[in-house]
């Protein structure tokens, strides 16, 4: 059986000098219902988020307003790591807006929203995340952030072909 074989996708950055806010923006190449069903279903999510090689343990998954998600990415050596937040809003299909937590350094906390805009058969996805300053959004930047979030929507284009 042949897989259907799809360009992987290429996430555009735009972090401004000074400011506390970074955007990412990619276009995957899967019908918006999906894309949004892989952001919200647990077993979904834990497949596709995060560096290839980690395994995500999701340990709460509340999609819905006043939610509460935490996942924690063990490493192949067995190291951890853990994240958490509270979600915000969400509009099914549209967009979520949660807050974001390193559990490795705990009580810097950003505000992502993240929307989901239908491209013709496929799906514009574009985050938005908000630091508590300038710092904490240099510093996420410098610990290999946007690696991680390649990887990721890498992982979701394959997960997505996979399912369409």
């Amino acid at each position: 059986m042949a897989t259907k074989e799809k360009a992987m996708p290429k996430t555009e950055y735009t972090i401004e000098p000074g400011k506390q806010e970074l955007t990412s923006t990619v276009v995957l190449d899967a019908p918006r219902e999906l894309v949004f069903k892989a952001y919200t279903d647990p077993k979904l999510f834990a497949q596709w988020w995060g560096p290839r090689g980690y395994e995500n343990r999701i340990e709460k998954f509340e999609c819905r307003p006043g939610g509460e998600w935490r996942v924690t990415q063990v490493t192949p050596d067995g190291a951890e790591y853990g994240f958490r937040g509270v979600t915000h809003d969400v509009v099914a299909g549209e967009r979520i807006c949660q807050t974001f937590e390193f559990l490795g350094v705990p009580g810097h906390v950003a505000l992502q929203t993240a929307t989901f805009e239908a491209v013709g058969n496929k799906t514009r996805v574009t985050a938005q995340i908000v630091f508590q300053s300038v710092m904490d959004r240099d510093g996420m930047v410098a610990s290999g952030m946007q690696r991680g979030a390649d990887e990721s929507m890498e992982r979701l284009a394959e997960l997505l072909a996979q399912q369409s």
